[in-house]
């Protein structure tokens, strides 16, 4: 069964949320653990998705719309998740009233950015030695 939460970033909720960036961000990308863990995250809302009680994916909201932070463990990808993380986040953007959410995507996930109905803008930009672009989507 896979479920979806809205949690902050404290307790076992924090230590979930770690496991899953320190993986993809850090072991897998080589993205510097100061970097990915930036001090933004006990301001931020998390989402956490879990399957059969597991935690397989997670993500942050800032509180002006900054969705970021998307993590998918390597064996859960092309499963949905990604799709229902960044939704999940969009749907409590929109109970929050904000026009509009935005992120930084890498590059190499433009098309599933696309997808969701985020369009790009702006130049592109290096973030932890990785191409990126600023993509937007009106709420």
């Amino acid at each position: 069964m896979i479920s979806l939460e809205i949690v902050r970033f404290e307790a076992e909720d924090e230590i979930r949320v770690r496991q899953i960036r320190t993986v993809v961000f850090v072991e897998e990308q080589g993205v510097p653990l100061e970097l990915d863990f930036d001090g933004l995250d006990n301001a931020a809302i998390h989402a956490v998705a879990s399957l059969d009680g597991t935690p397989v994916a997670t993500s942050r909201m800032l509180d002006d719309g900054h969705i970021g932070r998307i993590a998918v463990l390597k064996n859960y990808r092309d499963q949905g998740f990604g799709s229902k993380i960044v939704s999940c986040l969009i749907e409590e953007a929109m109970n929050r009233g904000f026009s509009r959410v935005y992120l930084g995507a890498q590059k190499q996930a433009l098309g599933f950015y696309s997808k969701l109905g985020f369009a790009p803008y702006g130049e592109e930009y290096m973030d932890a030695g990785i191409e990126h672009i600023w993509m937007a989507k009106a709420l």
